[in-house]
């Protein structure tokens, strides 16, 4: 009996040190999708990053017009659906979702590595608009990887505001089906990986090395031992766990709770950042999204309250339908409660940071 639990704890040791010889990241986020009874379906995620990260609110109308900011080469297109989204440093679109459903999530992921963009490449599209592209214009998952699949673009990437390193991301889609995608690009090749068994992303190492990792874990039963630290493979490997262990039915407050709670398990308490681990990142901020009653739930490390955003109350009409903005401060430090969607401010369109 020792010597059996000796060898599964090694092993366990041994396959999650892998994260510690991954490249070091500074965005260590987490997103899982709950499926359950009677089409409730949920997407959480947490956003881990070491610095203020200039995050704010904004409903975006449909009719916009959007360029790829990638200079004369740029991707354009129309927006044909309305959302809600998340920024980060008011450039970029980090998370949201759209009045069809469909949900939309970038996550860090240091080994990305994207295709070159040069003359005679297709048209370049930023990364900082990477999901909201998605969000504009898709209704389902299946319809967006059906376009991925054609690579109708080129991912163009740059510095992190105020860092002198690249943006690497990965990015998660969601759709009130329960439906899910996860596309990363390495070695400068697009990989889709599309079907509702993909619940969970985290960051480091590529998909499939967290699948095999998640998969290994699966064999030992969370209920026995689950690995507990803030690592990337710690993380998938307690939220896909505890996405399919909390219950299937009930009320719909009562489910939404539990996913807050799984959430919650797998973030980093504010302050936690280990120098010479930036992977290792406060969480700032979560966001859950109720497909099937279209409420997108805020929640920040700094205010004592979570509230929402109803999209049904919201006009997303191209004619009439206004860019509007709800500021949360510095560190997201201004507090709301309930249903929120009353405050949110005529606004200017952030700008998409391009090259």
């Amino acid at each position: 009996m020792r010597s059996s639990a000796f060898r599964r704890v090694l092993s366990a040791a041994l396959l999650g040190g892998y994260a510690l010889i991954t490249p070091l990241e500074a965005l260590a986020c987490t997103r899982f999708v709950f499926l359950g009874d009677n089409g409730n379906v949920v997407t959480a995620r947490s956003m881990d990053w070491r610095y203020e990260i200039g995050t704010n609110l904004y409903v975006l109308p449909r009719g916009m017009e959007r360029s790829g900011e990638a200079g004369p080469n740029s991707l354009k297109w129309t927006s044909r659906y309305g959302s809600v989204v998340a920024t980060g440093y008011d450039v970029s679109t980090t998370d949201g979702a759209n009045e069809a459903g469909l949900v939309a999530n970038v996550l860090w992921l240091a080994e990305a590595g994207y295709p070159e963009f040069k003359a005679g490449s297709k048209p370049g599209l930023t990364i900082a608009a990477w999901a909201q592209y998605a969000l504009d214009n898709f209704a389902t998952v299946a319809e967006a990887v059906a376009d991925f699949e054609k690579e109708p673009f080129t991912i163009v990437t740059d510095n992190v505001p105020g860092q002198n390193r690249l943006t690497t991301l990965h990015l998660s889609l969601s759709d009130a089906s329960g439906d899910s995608a996860i596309i990363e690009y390495i070695d400068g090749k697009q990989i889709i990986h599309h079907g509702r068994q993909y619940q969970v992303m985290t960051n480091s190492p590529v998909y499939d090395q967290q699948l095999a990792l998640a998969s290994y874990w699966k064999g030992i039963g969370g209920t026995v031992m689950l690995p507990g630290t803030n690592r990337a493979a710690d993380r998938f490997t307690r939220a896909s766990f505890y996405a399919n262990a909390i219950p299937k039915s009930g009320e719909p407050n009562s489910l939404l709770a539990s996913v807050f709670g799984v959430i919650r398990n797998v973030s980093v308490p504010l302050g936690i950042a280990t120098p010479d681990e930036p992977e290792i990142s406060s969480t700032r901020w979560r966001t859950v999204f109720d497909h099937k009653r279209q409420l997108y739930f805020f929640e920040s490390a700094m205010t004592p309250n979570t509230f929402w955003v109803d999209l049904k109350k919201i006009d997303f009409a191209a004619g009439s339908g206004k860019v509007m903005r709800l500021d949360l401060g510095e560190n997201q430090v201004h507090t709301f409660s309930g249903d929120s969607t009353a405050y949110f401010e005529e606004a200017k369109p952030f700008k998409f940071q391009g090259l």
